[in-house]
Order: structure tokens, then sequence, then C-alpha cells
């Protein structure tokens, strides 16, 4: 009776291995040599491929960067206070990779696709590798369509286009992130008030900040209505280099799936400087040959791959657009330091914002004298165009005229009518944070400006001017609003019937001394 049991137990045995139609799993397998500072050092895993994911104990991820035969160098996507030397590592076969997909949108992840808004792990079908070569020259389509930031300053003087890659440059706390906030924040009222082939889809990619920097960010595009079509992904300060390193570009993998599918992406790094300085600290624990202020010899490289992604693609690849727009830090107003000069040379103009106009209020700093974009005037609406060239050449004037002004005793007239009107222009650049205008707005008080009929107003008068004009020309020309808006030209009459709008808006006002 044993017999026949056991008899009848390996039958049992043979036919279910008969059955099994698995071929047999080989897992390449390293020992973890040392670790520290956010690398690891490995021996073994002969097989491993550049950028190769390898996977360490309790699910820590790394990326090997250095393939020396006997000392594998890996950056780590994780915290590694619990790892120790000696425990196992394993090769994964695929190259670093990140979730795209609608499901993103309105969420807050990390690199990997970790929440950090305490909601799920996104739902996604698809992920794509965090590297990917840039489109080719034949691929890339002319700069052609702008893309409205809201801000007066910048979509009248240094205009954006979609497909552009527009630096954001200056000191610390100068405005930079809001500026880039701003832009994202507007591309909710652009979609409200246009069609849908105007929406702009918008990731806001936080680098190396501090997590209240984040939150506030974060809460700020909630508060404005903005994260329904906004991505947020974080690396703060506190995570690891290599975490930080690899972050901007799985959030451009994150863009270039819309893209890919024909639809406009901006994206905004908020700072290639925090990420310059991560990427200096791995290089050299891992022991890479310093050069310039320590940085690597291939500093230039890793920002170029990144924004050489930006681009308008042609439509036999969907159309589709991807605008960057890199955020980097200056100290004492240096730009010809060595990460902003680098950025410069990659991207396609800067605007750069000045701590003097700061300090004294004049929100947003940005300094139009230094400040170029030179792809995206191709782009401006005619109504832009119309006001926009004066009203920078008067700007020019009265900056250089108000400096020598300050040693003189005596001003001829001509020269005083100069400097108001500068005054008033300047005046009028000023807006509130999160306070995007649309085209018409815009151009209503631009107008107004240009034609000199603030100069005789108090610059204290200024703004309450500006809101009469718009509140008069929605009223009475609300189909001036949408020819401009859609980006349509104006005749003369058009021209003549806004400044006369204008002009009777602020007839009453007290004049200035």
């Amino acid at each position: 009776m044993l017999t026949q049991t056991l008899d009848q137990a390996f039958t049992d045995i043979g036919d279910a291995v008969a059955e099994t139609k698995g071929e047999p799993a080989v897992d390449d397998v390293g020992t973890l040599l040392a670790v520290g500072g956010g690398i690891a050092r490995i021996g073994g895993l002969p097989r491993l491929g550049f950028e190769e994911l390898v996977e360490l104990p309790e699910g820590v991820l790394g990326l090997a960067v250095n393939l020396d035969e006997a000392d594998l160098g890996v950056v780590l996507l994780g915290h590694s206070e619990h790892l120790r030397p000696g425990v196992r590592v394993r090769a994964t076969g695929r190259e670093a990779d990140t979730p795209v997909g609608e499901a993103l949108l309105g969420r807050v992840i990390d690199a990997t696709g970790r929440p950090l808004d305490g909601g799920g792990v996104p739902k996604t079908r698809e992920r794509r590798p965090i590297e990917r070569p840039a489109p080719a020259i034949m691929d890339r389509a002319p700069v052609s369509v702008p893309l409205m930031t809201g801000i007066k300053a910048v979509d009248a003087m240094i205009p954006i286009g979609r497909g552009q890659r527009e630096l954001i440059v200056g000191d610390r706390q100068t405005g930079k992130s809001q500026v880039a906030l701003d832009a994202i924040i507007n591309q909710r009222r652009e979609a409200a008030g246009g069609d849908g082939a105007r929406d702009v889809i918008c990731i806001y990619c936080a680098i190396g900040q501090r997590g209240t920097a984040v939150a506030r960010a974060v809460e700020s595009l909630r508060r404005e209505d903005a994260m329904a079509h906004s991505i947020v992904v974080a690396a703060s300060g506190e995570d690891p280099p290599g975490l930080q390193f690899v972050t901007p570009y799985a959030a451009t993998a994150m863009g270039e799936y819309f893209m890919d599918q024909g639809r406009d992406v901006l994206i905004v790094y908020d700072d290639l400087t925090r990420h310059a300085r991560a990427y200096r600290e791995l290089s050299l624990l891992l022991r890479r040959p310093p050069g310039r202020e320590a940085f690597p010899g291939d500093i230039f490289y890793i920002h170029s791959r990144l924004l050489e992604r930006a681009t308008h693609l042609i439509e036999e690849r969907g159309g589709g657009s991807l605008t960057a727009l890199p955020v980097v830090e200056t100290q004492a107003q240096d730009i010809s330091a060595y990460i902003p000069t680098n950025l410069i040379s990659i991207t396609d103009g800067q605007i750069y914002l000045s701590p003097t106009l700061f300090r004294k209020g004049m929100l947003p700093a940005i300094d139009i004298g230094r400040s170029v974009s030179r792809v995206g005037g191709k782009t401006q609406y005619p109504s832009f165009r119309r006001v926009s060239g004066d009203l920078k050449l008067a700007y020019t004037q009265f900056e250089e005229l108000e400096t020598f002004a300050r040693f003189a005793t005596r001003l001829d007239e001509r020269t005083k009518r100069r400097i108001e009107h500068g005054r008033r222009v300047r005046q009028i650049l000023r807006q509130d944070a999160a306070s995007p205008l649309a085209a018409w707005q815009q151009i209503a008080v631009l107008l107004a400006t240009q034609e000199g009929l603030l100069d005789d107003i108090p610059l204290d008068a200024v703004a309450e001017a500006e809101q009469r004009i718009r509140e008069r020309v929605q009223a009475e020309h609300a189909d001036l609003c949408e020819r401009i808006d859609t980006g349509r030209e104006l005749n003369d009459d058009a021209w003549e019937t806004l400044t006369e709008t204008a002009r009777s808006a602020i007839a009453d006002l007290p004049a200035a001394d």
C-alpha cells in the first residue's frame, strides 16, 4: 500500500514537472562593498549596463553610473541608513523609468512615481525611460505659437513661444519661482477662456528645495485652481542627491508623453543650480576628476541633454511642443558664473530678475534691459508687436536718463518728459503675484501708456487708471477684446477706438503736480 502511494506521488510530481512551461530564472547578483553619501560601491554584476537599475535590500533602487570591472559605482535613489556592506544586490535588467499618463494630473509625486500628497499610487498604464535622445533636427518645427504668461513685462517685451527654452535667472529671493508659477496659473485662465486646442499641460519640477517651499508652491496652484492641468514632481533638499539628480529627467519624460500626443506642455525646473550641486556631490563621491569650481567636466552635458528635449515637433510627429522654463540662482548678481553661463548658452534667452528692483518694490522685478528672448518675438500677437517696441525703447532710454539725472541740477523740458514717461512705463509693468492678465487687459493699458495718456496723472494714481481702462474697454468693446485674445490684427480704427476709450476712462483723474 505504501509503495503504491509513493509511486502515485512520484507520478503526480512528474506530471506537474512535465506541464511546467516556464524557464528557470537566473538572477545577476552582486555584493554591496561600501555605502554612504547617497552612493554605493558594488562588487560582481559583470553584465550590468550603464544607467541600469539595481535593487538593494528593502526595495532601495540604485542607478549604475560607474562601470569599473572591480568596483561599480551606483547612485542611490532612496535613503540608505539601513544598508550595510556585505548584503546582496540584484540587477533588474531595466533602465531607470518613471510612470507617465493622464492619471498624474493634479498629483504631487517624486521621480519614481511615489505619491507625496497623501493620495494613493497613481494608476498609470505606461512607464517611460527617464533618459531619451532629443528629437532630431528634421523632426523640429519653428516656434510659431505664443505661450502667454499673463505677465505684462514678459508677454510684451520678453515673449515666449511654445517649444522655447527661456531661462529665469536672478539672485536668491527675487521672485524667480513666482514668475514661473504665474505662467502655470495663467494656463488655467487660457484654458477657461479659449478653445481646447490652446490647453497647456504644466509640470512644476522642484529640485533640492525645502519641503515648506514646495508645499507653498502646491498650495498656490491649488488656491488658483491650477492643479487640474498640472503635475508637481519634487525632490526636496532632504532627499538623496541621486533622487535630486534624476528628478528633472523624469519630469521631462512625463511631459514628452503629452507632447507625443500632439499636446502643448510647459515644464518649470526650479532650480538647476541645486541640480548641478547635487551632481557635483555625486561626482566627487564617485571620485570623478573635478574641474572648474569642483564641477565635473560633463556638467554642461547633463543640462544640455535635458533642455534639448524641449522643442516644437513637426506635424508628422503630432505637432506637440515642450516649453522649458529653467530657473538658475546667481550670487551678487553675477550672471557670468559657471552654471548660469552654461545655461545661458543652452537656452533661447533669459528673464533676469534684479534685486535692486525687488528692494524698490517693483514687482515682478524683471530687468527689461538685461532680459532677452531670441525666438519668442516671432510668435507675438500682432497687437503686442504694435505696442512693445516703443515701450521697450522708452524704458531703456528712461533707465539711462534716470541715472544721469541724479547728478544734474537742471534738466531741459524734453528730458523731464522722457523721465516722467519712463516712470509711468515702469509703474504700469508692476503686477501682483498670482494675478495673470488676459491679452486684451495688457494691450489696453500698454497702449494708453505708449500714447502718453498716463504721463499727466500722479504715479500713485496709475493703478486706479489701469483698473478704469480695463473696466471701460471690457464694458464697451467686448468684440475687440475677443479679437486681441485670439491673436487677430486690429485696424487703425480699432486702435483709435481703444485709445479714445482709455482717454475717456481716466479723464476725471487729477493731474500730476
